[in-house]
């Protein structure tokens, strides 16, 4: 029995040794900013489902700005978000337009499918036509926003600066080889695709023509996870989760094996960076670190990236608390 007990305390022991934060130099960087589809309205959460029309159940508006405009992004920007997440599908006359939704019938004034809409049909649209936060009483954003669904190529010509994770919407293999042909023929806008997720034929096939380019998808991630899970305790990191983008939600966060420094140290050795997520209840839908409840899923340390639907509220609360940080830190 004795030498069960010793057993089992080396083996607790070499694991807290292998996997403890606390013998890790925290990270020297800080928590930055992911807007998810910049700055704009958002919804109720609960209940929703693929073919939710996310624009009938708006909260009453706060700002003016609508989900994946340049307007939209630029003011995540301004806010202080170091990345924006944009929604991108291939149109037939060959321009990727920059929305959100597999169909146009929810929060324009169009019908059909988005990706068989040719852009220049796409540029008459109203895209605030349909959105409402009482139930279709009133519709704050109907006939201002006409012709505001931009191309991702304008998109990044008005703001060189930005860096963006592109959304594939589709499984269409043609979009990443599209991708790649446009970042071959501008290699100045290669800097501005921070990577790129979605579809997973789309996204493996701009990694494979994109040398260096991040990006995941549902597959690479529970690959990246699930491996790491089962054997990271040992300080291995598994191949699938090198060079890519992990993402994390919040809520199974602390499962991850030396969460959250040696986690993250682990990551950036094999050249990967940590996105944090909300918590995740099921299904397809992401959500993101939105209130000041949520912040408290941030680690202290945290120098990865926060994914966030409120960029404009959360921003200033992560600078507020890294200040309080700080001062704390410099009185002891």
């Amino acid at each position: 029995m004795k030498t069960l007990i010793v057993v089992v305390f080396a083996v607790v022991a070499a694991l807290w040794l292998l996997n403890t934060s606390l013998l890790v130099t925290p990270p020297s960087d800080t928590a930055k900013i992911l807007a998810h589809r910049g700055i704009h309205q958002v919804f109720q959460q609960e209940g929703v489902e693929n073919d939710t029309c996310t624009a009938q159940r708006i909260e009453p508006p706060r700002h003016t700005y609508l989900e994946n405009t340049i307007a939209s992004m630029q003011a995540a920007m301004d806010s202080g978000a170091e990345v924006v997440e944009l929604d991108v599908h291939l149109t037939p006359d060959r321009q990727f337009a920059v929305f959100h939704d597999w169909t146009l019938d929810c929060r324009t004034d169009g019908k059909g499918v988005t990706e068989q809409t040719p852009m220049t049909k796409l540029k008459t649209l109203d895209i605030g036509y349909g959105y409402t936060a009482d139930g279709g009483k009133t519709f704050p954003f109907r006939g201002r926003a006409q012709g505001q669904m931009p191309t991702l190529t304008e998109v990044f010509t008005a703001l060189p600066h930005g860096r963006f994770l592109i959304n594939f919407k589709s499984e269409r293999r043609e979009e990443g080889a599209t991708l790649a042909v446009l970042l071959r023929a501008h290699p100045e806008w290669r800097k501005s695709v921070f990577g790129v997720y979605g579809g997973s034929a789309p996204t493996q096939e701009t990694l494979r023509l994109v040398p260096g380019l991040r990006g995941y998808d549902r597959q690479s991630t529970l690959a990246c996870l699930g491996r790491y899970v089962a054997y990271g305790w040992t300080s291995i990191v598994p191949e699938a989760c090198h060079n890519t983008l992990v993402v994390v939600p919040a809520n199974y966060a602390p499962f991850l094996w030396g969460w959250p420094d040696r986690f993250a140290a682990r990551m950036k050795d094999v050249g990967s960076e940590v996105i944090l997520l909300g918590r995740y209840g099921g299904g397809d839908f992401t959500s993101g670190i939105d209130s000041a409840d949520d912040l408290t899923l941030v680690p202290k340390n945290f120098a990865g990236y926060v994914w966030t639907n409120r960029a404009e509220t959360i921003s200033p609360l992560l600078v507020k608390r890294m200040a309080a940080t700080n001062s704390q830190a410099n009185r002891e």
